[in-house]
């Protein structure tokens, strides 16, 4: 079973689900005005998206809230690893736009990397989530209370991509610098071996040691962990745990075809259709996907072609959802109105997240484009609030909620700024030792 569902069921058991919909929604969309060109439309979505992660975030760590309902469920001083990870790549984009001064950026990074340092890490990995008052450590489920290796992967993503930005600065910026790479020399991405085997778990614990039992096995979100790992300067892994873990050896392989679409690796879970978005997304907020191949697929083809059946699938809408259709489209992992649900053409509920078809952005411009300005333009105040678009939908169910998820606003912001200028992408990719990684593991890119 994918993680993310473990983690999904698990957050609506602890935090619960109201199906309110939040009535008083701030700037809300005025229809007749004058339409936004594209620049401005993707300006505006940005800008306050990326107030998710600036004003949204938790005061004392500066790290992103785990989640944010307007009607006032939020998660406090939970803090969420992988989803502080995209939040420093969110903060350079919001420099780098104008959203906030290039000191104001560097002052939240710092508060967030002297976070991190003196919080509790387990062979240099994070936990899923900390308490942004303390640092401590806070369980996820019972044995699931230290370190996990996929969220600290998508926070070293965001860490190097920080690193290579804050190079060409002031003594500040370079001692911040030098900082992260501490951090990142400090992961022990090879004791996530389990003892030595040609695979990496998910989680290791000093209670439980490692009763969660999670290989790491693709396809899913999750190749940037081993990118990471084969990059380390300090405890990197052999190609072997690469291909014979992450690629089964060869059998990653696949070959369906779905409404024209080739689709080149075996999806966990999923069948021709593929799985949620968000596989095309985590990994690939700062790995480049556009010239990145090995022996296994061409990464820009596949995830173009996940993206496209992901679309041609709701346009087909086999189950007959109100909604659906050419500029409504895109199921990922999301709020859904029976709880948290990893939604996909193979777990297809009627629920539409914006996320998918907005970080798709780099994949289907035009689609994506269209369905940004459905949202805004059609949807608008159902859908639009003090973050910009809320998590989720359903035109079925009449279901619109006021909630935000770290998770997927981070992507957003991201994938749409690659789009524009590859910020994202030309920064991370500069890294030398992501470079060494990727040589050793046979990628070109």
């Amino acid at each position: 079973m994918n993680k993310i569902l473990y983690i999904l069921a698990f957050a609506f058991l602890l935090f619960g689900c109201s199906n309110s919909v939040e009535t008083q929604i701030p700037d809300p969309v005025d229809n007749d005005e004058e339409p936004l060109t594209d620049e401005e439309l993707l300006d505006l979505v940005q800008e306050k998206t990326f107030q998710y992660f600036w004003d949204g975030a938790e005061p004392e760590s500066g790290m992103a809230r785990e989640r944010y309902h307007i009607a006032g469920d939020f998660s406090g001083h939970v803090v969420t690893t992988g989803g502080s990870g995209f939040g420093i790549m969110a903060i350079i984009v919001g420099i780098e736009r104008g959203f906030i001064t290039r000191e104001e950026g560097v002052d939240r990074l710092e508060q967030i990397i002297n976070f991190l340092s003196d919080t509790n890490r387990y062979r240099g990995a994070w936990p899923h989530w900390l308490h942004g008052e303390t640092g401590a450590t806070l369980p996820f489920s019972e044995f699931d209370d230290g370190g996990d290796l996929v969220e600290t992967a998508f926070m070293i993503q965001g860490l190097l991509t920080a690193k290579q930005y804050l190079l060409d600065g002031n003594d500040r910026e370079i001692e911040l610098a030098e900082k992260i790479e501490e951090l990142w020399h400090a992961v022990e991405w090879d004791w996530y071996r389990q003892d030595g085997q040609n695979v990496l778990y998910w989680h290791w614990s000093p209670n439980h040691g490692w009763a969660m039992n999670h290989a790491i096995r693709g396809y899913d979100e999750a190749l940037i962990i081993y990118i990471l790992a084969a990059s380390s300067p300090t405890h990197s892994i052999p190609p072997e745990v690469y291909h014979e873990g992450w690629a089964r050896n060869g059998n990653i392989r696949a070959n369906f075809t779905s409404f024209g679409y080739d689709l080149t690796l075996r999806h966990n879970g999923a069948g021709q259709f593929g799985g949620p978005l968000f596989w095309a997304h985590y990994s690939y907020l700062g790995l480049d996907p556009r010239n990145l191949e090995d022996q296994y697929a061409n990464y820009w083809e596949h995830n173009v072609n996940h993206t496209l059946i992901n679309r041609a699938y709701c346009i087909s809408n086999p189950n007959g959802f109100e909604g659906y259709g050419e500029n409504s489209w895109g199921l990922t992992a999301s709020y859904s109105p029976g709880g948290y649900s990893a939604h996909s053409p193979h777990n297809d509920l009627g629920v539409i997240a914006p996320t998918a078809a907005l970080s798709s952005m780099p994949y289907t411009p035009e689609y994506s484009m269209d369905a940004m300005r459905y949202f805004y333009e059609e949807l608008g105040n159902r859908l639009w609030g003090k973050y910009g678009f809320y998590d989720a939908f359903s035109e079925t169910e009449n279901w619109f909620p006021a909630r935000y998820l770290a998770i997927d606003q981070g992507p957003i912001i991201i994938m749409i700024e690659n789009y524009r200028s590859g910020l994202l992408w030309d920064l991370f990719m500069q890294n030398e030792d992501v470079q060494a990684g990727l040589d050793k593991l046979g990628f070109s890119y």
